[in-house]
């Protein structure tokens, strides 16, 4: 499925991934699976209209992106019987649920009876499941059903006493029929297997010319949620003031001070960082703080990672950071909340660490996969220290007095670097396969992707190199958060010995001499994977190599076996392992291009820095100025627009970020230590 092939409505941790018709109906697993998801499970997965016996014909499609406007439908037609009525069709999702509003017009001069009817079915797959192509999941005690409400159906799902997961379908008026596959006649392929599916129908009665309207609303009650509330203002189920209500919320973030469009400089990026703003706003989810209280941080992305996750939220809370830093301030409270207490190898748990993912869904809660709280991630730890630096750095009064109230936090966190992390056991950070996990646990943490430029993996344990930028960040800010905001002088001291210390043996360790580059990793028997790998542009981000160096690192990034015209790719082209639709090795990342603009800036390469941005902006501008998650990796001499990745998640938090690292790149920067 591309991304013209569906459109996403988004609301706090709800979101529904619908046909351009407005319709659901697909296989169960597919790259965008279409359906109704609310806590990662699949609440809604058949949603079908039909006209007098038929499905309507999509005379304009329901908007794209965040889904403004509405679908125009007719029933089958020619030029000599043009359809009896016209069908303008509304859904937006807000507050757990999908409303619709279906209104019937009539074409005809004389009066005029619609049959309608809505085919439903809830299958409540976990995201996992659908996400596993080659893996299946049993679940033993597990029960669907479906019944009659007033006004409506219910499905619910069941596993055991331990498991209760409902979606209330309510319509006003109420459906005149509610038929299944155990009443009347019922033949339908696409319900094989399925015993509680159900079809709403109504006989609508329409005066000529005249109107008739049907409102529906879908409310997800996903395991453990409350009754269902009534909407929360008049009107708030109709589709059209639910998305005026949630533009106007947007558009509070969107225009809120400071303003990044007003300091583009070029349309483009202005246009860019607007729709960037816009994007994180949709994607923000309510988690708890460390005391309770809820914080709204940005969800990675959809549709998969529409949660709380450590290194997608703490890189686009730092892009961001110079122009909304309040969302940095509850990545921070989210992830020290989650931060892990104890070991536990099922979930690469240790003391100190960084959550890596939080999950929601039947899988997690009964031990199937590890993901409930998820540990597998040797970066999400530093990045909590950088990000914590920088928001004390910029913030004043407020960013000293968060840096206190997360004091224990951040020790614990430094603790595990050391102990737990690797810097006491290898000099660097360090992590191993996790089996029933992740096999890569930096952020290209797809099979595979760490390697060497033959293609052959790591023995042992892994030490990418970026991830040592981070540490070696990390401590020196760690550092200047307890000379300044502890006074714990002694602590600096130490902390500025260890990033010193890691510097060193970093220079000497990660250089390929006959390259000039850096390698992407090293692994336990201390070889050098050699792979020329986008991973060197976040040294220069983080600052652990000199100058000569890194302006050395960045040119070559900008050379054409890197750097496509659109963007720096993963992997450089040429290599054995490059492929320019694996989703790490030859693909192009926004959020992994927008570290290495900073990282250019920081070392004064400002020409690269306005060439690289260039071909981002000029990829968003044919996105409608969305930067998607990754792009395939194809030089822009083939195609004259960016090829997209076919699995690539849209909209994406560290993506719709991007823009604000650009423009603070183009700016000359952020400021540093």
């Amino acid at each position: 499925m591309t991304a013209t092939e569906h459109r996403v409505l988004v609301h706090d941790g709800t979101f529904a991934v619908l046909a351009p018709s407005g319709d659901l109906a697909e296989a169960p697993k597919a790259a965008m699976p279409h359906g109704l998801f609310r806590r990662d499970a699949r609440h809604l997965s058949r949603w079908e209209l039909a006209l007098d016996g038929a499905p309507p014909v999509v005379l304009v499609p329901q908007g794209a992106g965040d889904g403004d406007g509405c679908a125009v439908l007719t029933p089958r037609g020619t030029r000599e019987a043009p359809p009896a009525c016209t069908v303008f069709r509304e859904q937006a999702v807000a507050d757990g649920a999908l409303t619709e509003l279906l209104r019937v017009v009539s074409n005809q001069g004389a009066a005029a009876t619609v049959r309608l009817t809505l085919t439903a079915d809830a299958d409540f797959a976990d995201q996992m499941e659908l996400r596993a192509q080659h893996r299946t999941f049993t679940k033993p005690g597990a029960v669907r059903g479906s019944a009659l409400r007033p006004g409506g159906v219910e499905f619910d799902y069941r596993r055991g006493a331990d498991w209760h997961a409902r979606t209330l379908v309510t319509a006003d008026p109420a459906p005149l029929t509610v038929e299944g596959p155990d009443s009347g006649d019922w033949a339908d392929a696409a319900d094989e297997g399925s015993a509680t599916v159900r079809r709403l129908g109504w006989e609508l009665e329409l005066p000529p010319h005249g109107t008739a309207e049907l409102r529906l609303r879908v409310t997800a009650l996903p395991h453990g949620a409350a009754p269902p509330s009534p909407p929360r203002a008049p009107g708030d189920d109709d589709p059209a003031r639910v998305r005026s209500r949630l533009a106007a919320e947007r558009q509070t973030f969107v225009t809120a001070r400071p303003l990044p469009a007003a300091r583009a400089g070029r349309a483009e990026l202005a246009r860019a960082c607007e729709q960037g703003l816009a994007d994180l706003a949709g994607l923000r989810v309510t988690v708890p703080g460390p005391d309770g209280a809820p914080v709204s941080v940005a969800g990675a992305g959809v549709p998969w990672f529409l949660t709380l996750f450590g290194r997608d939220s703490l890189l686009t809370s730092l892009f961001a950071l110079p122009y909304r830093p309040e969302t940095a301030e509850a990545t921070l409270l989210a992830l020290a909340a989650t931060q892990a207490r104890e070991e536990d190898r099922e979930r690469s748990a240790e003391p100190g660490k960084i959550v890596h993912e939080v999950r929601h869904g039947e899988l997690a809660a009964f031990g199937q996969v590890p993901y409930g709280r998820y540990y597998g991630s040797v970066d999400s730890t530093p990045l909590f220290l950088v990000l914590l630096g920088a928001y004390a750095r910029q913030q004043g009064p407020a960013g000293t007095k968060l840096a206190r109230r997360l004091e224990p936090q951040a020790r614990a966190a430094v603790r595990w670097m050391f102990r737990w992390g690797g810097l006491d056991a290898f000099g660097y950070l360090a992590y191993r396969p996790h089996e029933g996990g992740l096999a890569n646990q930096n952020w290209k943490d797809s099979p595979g992707a760490v390697c060497a430029a033959d293609g052959t993996l790591p023995s042992g344990a892994v030490l990418v190199a970026e991830a040592q930028g981070y540490a070696y960040d990390a401590l020196c800010a760690t550092a200047t958060l307890a000379r300044d905001a502890w006074g714990d002088t002694a602590y600096t001291a130490e902390l500025e010995s260890a990033a010193a210390a890691l510097r060193e043996r970093f220079t000497s360790d990660f250089w390929l001499p006959d390259r000039h580059f850096v390698p992407l990793a090293l692994d336990e028997t201390g070889r050098r994977l050699d792979a020329l790998a986008s991973d060197a542009g976040h040294l220069l981000w983080s600052g652990i190599l000199g100058q000569e160096r890194g302006q050395a690192v960045g040119r070559r990034l900008m050379e054409p076996d890197f750097f496509s015209g659109w963007g720096i790719r993963t992997l450089a082209a040429g290599q054995a392992p490059y492929h320019p639709l694996s989703y790490h090795r030859g693909s192009i990342w926004p959020q992994d291009n927008a570290l290495i603009a900073l990282g250019l800036a920081r070392y004064g390469l400002h020409e690269e820095v306005d060439r690289l941005a260039g071909g981002l902006l000029d990829a968003a501008a044919r996105h409608g100025y969305r930067l998607p998650e990754v792009l395939a990796g194809y030089p822009r001499a083939d195609h004259r627009a960016p090829v997209p990745y076919p699995h690539a998640c849209s909209p994406q938090a560290w993506a719709a970020a991007t823009p604000l690292a650009l423009l603070t790149a183009l700016e000359g920067g952020p400021a540093r230590r």
